[in-house]
């Protein structure tokens, strides 16, 4: 695989990661108590399987999934449920979701049904099957569950795996931060996650700013070539681009191969996981630590000490602001990701969850100034800076409109919501907010016309199987004039 190929659209932004990476990574104390959204794993369905005054364990399960998008929850504390009930989460915007409360009782007591696996000794099946009752998903942001992500691949033969270390977002720096000093799980996730695969072929990309992260991983990759050289690990340097950390740009700047719109990565022969995601399955086989904690880039010019911490989940945002020396003046906004995917939160009571990679205390000088809208002028800007290769004016305009049809077939659903084309906006207009805002209803209309398709198939299908019965039925009773004839 090689890199070098031309990134298509996106940004060169200045960043802001060298405050946070000035600093060792650490753990941060864990709360007096954590709350753990149920819903924090995609869009599938977890159940709770503990009722208030329950007993937990560090690492015990308390949620299971009901689908295969759901994922396990696992007690990031030891101590007592104290609550099953809605709270406000991050990932809702400050509005309610069922969560599962503990009362942190200090003593990190742990689940020893959790043990380490030899995962050399493990059928591809079993080892995704293990990696999912580790509670590992996607770690870049998308939480969707690391084994069904695997399971639908293994259809696929000669996969190539692609670990993302590209981390595009001008402020997160936790990705780089865990690949310079834990290399070594980060080597041993891809390892497992080719066995799972059955595949010998693993990418690591990395941006051409992040030197020591490429010593240490060019160090890893050869120890463990050295332990096992049938895996065969090597790493790609990207550009620094913006987005060019999104799983199908990454792919194409790599290989040159375009994921169909409405297809899968795994239909070009890849499978793409986060860094961290790979290193989360390299403790939860080497460790026996399903997924109870990640590393968050604590930053912005309003925190005092920004810097990149490991942190409990379930563990509130004000509690990490606090570990790195609170707050200064001036903080007008806090977010929830980077500054240009990231989400606004209303308070920093709400929970860290699996898909929290960066909090930032924002002041104004840190945010890209908006002023009042203006009509488009037909700039083109927006068609140049477009990663997807969209024509973001078209789909404003049709999305003005409402005009579903159209906006399907300008590929709105292609949209990343990378920001790119509102930050180049000479009218200021608040295009990607739009094109999220227009999505739910085409959706909704896709969803629906699928399923009229559907149900016309079901009832031509039963037409046809009754006509047949029909013929078949008159074929006997001809038959049987035929033998009285006789």
């Amino acid at each position: 695989m090689s890199a070098g190929i031309a990134v298509f659209g996106g940004l060169r932004l200045d960043t802001h990661k060298r405050s946070s990476t000035l600093r060792a990574l650490r753990q941060a104390a864990p709360p007096a108590e954590v709350v753990l959204p149920l819903d924090q794993h995609s869009d599938g369905v977890t159940a709770a399987t503990v009722k208030p005054g329950d007993t937990v364990l560090l690492g015990q399960p308390i949620a299971q999934p009901q689908s295969d998008t759901g994922a396990w929850l696992h007690a990031t504390v030891s101590g007592r449920v104290t609550a099953v009930e809605p709270r406000p989460a991050p990932h809702r915007q400050g509005r309610p979701t069922l969560c599962i409360v503990i009362a942190n009782d200090g003593a990190d007591r742990h689940d020893p049904a959790n043990s380490p696996v030899d995962y050399r000794t493990l059928e591809p099946m079993q080892l995704c099957e293990h990696i999912g009752r580790g509670g590992v998903v996607g770690l870049g942001g998308a939480m969707f569950p690391t084994a069904t992500k695997l399971l639908q691949a293994q259809a696929t033969t000669g996969v190539h795996l692609l670990l993302n270390g590209a981390e595009c977002e001008p402020w997160i720096s936790c990705d780089e931060m865990l690949m310079r000093e834990r290399a070594q799980d980060v080597v041993l996730g891809a390892r497992i996650l080719c066995h799972a695969l059955q595949t010998a072929r693993c990418t690591v990309a990395i941006e051409n700013d992040m030197p020591d992260a490429h010593s240490a991983l060019t160090a890893a990759i050869a120890a463990a070539g050295a332990e096992e050289p049938k895996v065969a690990i090597e790493l790609a340097v990207v550009p620094r681009v913006y987005p060019a950390g999104g799983e199908r740009q990454l792919i194409t700047t790599l290989t040159d191969l375009e994921v169909p719109h409405d297809g899968l990565p795994s239909d070009v022969g890849m499978v793409c996981q986060n860094v961290g995601t790979a290193a989360a399955v390299a403790r939860w086989i080497r460790d026996g630590e399903p997924l109870i904690s990640r590393i968050v880039t604590v930053t912005g010019s309003g925190v005092r000490e920004p810097a990149n911490l490991e942190v409990r989940l379930g563990t509130p945002m004000s509690h990490v602001i606090a570990e790195c020396g609170g707050y200064l003046e001036g903080v007008t906004q806090r977010i929830m990701g980077g500054s240009m995917m990231g989400v606004a939160l209303p308070q920093d009571s709400l929970p860290i969850i699996k898909g929290t990679n960066c909090v930032i205390a924002a002041t104004a000088e840190d945010l890209h100034p908006r002023g009042a809208e203006m009509p488009c002028i037909r700039c083109g800007n927006c068609s140049f800076v477009c990663p997807a290769l969209l024509l973001p004016q078209q789909l404003h305009w049709h999305a003005q409109a409402g005009d579903l049809p159209a906006l399907e077939r300008y590929g709105l659903m292609d949209c990343i919501e990378c920001g790119c084309c509102d930050y180049v906006c000479p009218s200021q207009i608040p295009l990607a907010q739009r094109f999220r805002d227009a999505k739910p209803a085409l959706a909704a209309n896709i969803a629906s016309r699928q399923q009229a398709s559907l149900s016309k198939a079901r009832f031509e299908g039963r037409q046809d199987r009754l006509d047949r019965l029909e013929a078949e039925r008159r074929a006997k009773l001809e038959e049987k004039r035929k033998a009285v004839k006789k």
